[in-house]
């Protein structure tokens, strides 16, 4: 991987989907693997345990940021801004792969800035997902159907998209996300070794 750039992987999905699942799902199973880095983006939202794990900045302190040059990427969606760090574009001009929680709005510049994008979009049958959204009791059954409608709205083109199936359990969307990997970027020989192109 060191020989050539690297590819930055956005996990894409509905609300409901399990983006944040899949990701601590692959968390310790691709530790120490120094060619894998998980991006933390930094979000104008407080960490509540229940959203996915991110840096927290309010606005002012987040515009200062962007100013100082210290996202690779940033964007706006439902009132909130979010960043992808720097440090994730070093990581994958170095040769390195970057897995992050993505955003279909942000696709394009994204893949302007990286280069190499491949998107995972999570798919979920709609009464499954249905049933994840009722679940967390967050919003009204209308809400709820809004956003099974948004769902099915198709993605910007990019030059990579893979689709992943996460009806069922964790384990399964896990181990396809680990063939994917071994796919585009050579076996991972055991758990610990470092991910080789």
């Amino acid at each position: 991987m060191q020989a050539r750039r690297g590819c930055f992987i956005a996990v894409v999905g509905p609300s409901g989907s399990g983006k944040d699942t899949l990701i601590e799902w692959l968390k310790p199973r691709l530790a120490g693997q120094p060619g894998v880095m998980f991006v933390r983006r930094t979000v104008t939202r407080d960490a509540d345990g229940s959203t996915e794990d991110h840096a927290t900045l309010d606005r002012e302190a987040f515009a200062n940021e962007e100013e100082a040059g210290r996202f690779a990427v940033c964007w706006e969606a439902h009132g909130l801004r979010y960043g992808i760090p720097a440090a994730a574009l070093h990581h994958v001009e170095n040769g390195g792969i970057a897995i992050a929680n993505g955003s279909r709005r942000a696709l394009g510049e994204i893949e302007r800035v990286f280069g190499d994008l491949l998107v995972v979009r999570l798919t979920v049958d709609r009464h499954v997902l249905a049933e994840r959204l009722a679940g967390r009791g967050r919003e009204t059954a209308a809400e709820i159907e809004r956003r099974l409608a948004r769902s099915d709205e198709p993605l910007p083109h990019c030059a990579q998209v893979v689709e992943i199936d996460n009806s069922g359990r964790i384990e399964a969307a896990g181990q396809a996300f680990l063939a994917l990997l071994r796919d585009h970027f050579g076996a991972i020989e055991k758990p610990g070794a470092a991910l080789r192109a």
